[in-house]
């Protein structure tokens, strides 16, 4: 199954990269192999996957996208994707059936020496607005692992190569740029860090459209 995994994997990382030319744009910090959460926007299912593609393999082999088991889990194939092929932490969003709390999953993951990508608005923006509003477990994750640097990461165009309703892709060129790291301060509020870590992720939109 291993095998396996590493050529779905393989596949999966060269078709990305043949739809969208997707290229990284790191900015205010390197892609070195420490330890690190990523959160994003989310506008497709395809989101953590453009956003581990265009990692080095070292970091990328340790990096775990953080996604919903309702999806994941909802068929063999998406359930060999999401858990055998990126070995992703896998959260049930429903609290009344939930077993395990998703902050203690990820700190778990943390804790086994693992990089992380999140999407903080919690479920994909279909939306016209650039970003939803925060959930609050960013915010729990931070305070729970405070020696832990998160990483803005825009995804841009990735809502235009699968649009809502789709099957085929359409070959469009994106970018995944990453920003400044942040951490949470001693005494900041949920309500400041939210604010703080969504004025990132829009800083990094509007830098991104000023580039195209």
């Amino acid at each position: 199954m291993a095998f396996l995994s590493r050529v779905a994997a393989g596949a999966i990382t060269l078709f990305a990269r043949f739809i969208t030319a997707v290229r990284a744009d790191w900015q205010g910090i390197e892609p070195v192999p420490r330890q690190r959460v990523y959160f994003a926007n989310h506008v497709s299912h395809g989101d953590f996957i453009l956003l581990w593609t265009v990692l080095p393999p070292r970091m990328r082999r340790q990096t775990r996208p953080v996604a919903g088991a309702d999806y994941w889990l909802k068929s063999p194939v998406r359930r060999f994707i999401g858990r055998d092929v990126f070995n992703a932490v896998l959260i049930d969003r429903n609290r009344d059936t939930r077993a395990s709390d998703p902050i203690g999953q990820m700190a778990d993951a943390l804790d086994g020496g693992a990089s992380l990508i999140i999407f903080p608005e919690g479920t994909r923006n279909e939306t016209d607005a650039p970003l939803l509003s925060f959930k609050s477990g960013i915010y729990h994750l931070a305070k729970t692992r405070p020696d832990v640097d998160f990483v803005p990461v825009w995804i841009d165009n990735l809502n235009r190569v699968m649009p809502k309703g789709e099957f085929v892709p359409v070959p469009l060129i994106c970018t995944v740029t990453f920003g400044e790291a942040m951490r949470v301060g001693d005494d900041e509020t949920k309500e400041a860090f939210l604010t703080r870590a969504r004025d990132a992720l829009l800083f990094l939109s509007a830098a991104s459209e000023g580039d195209a």
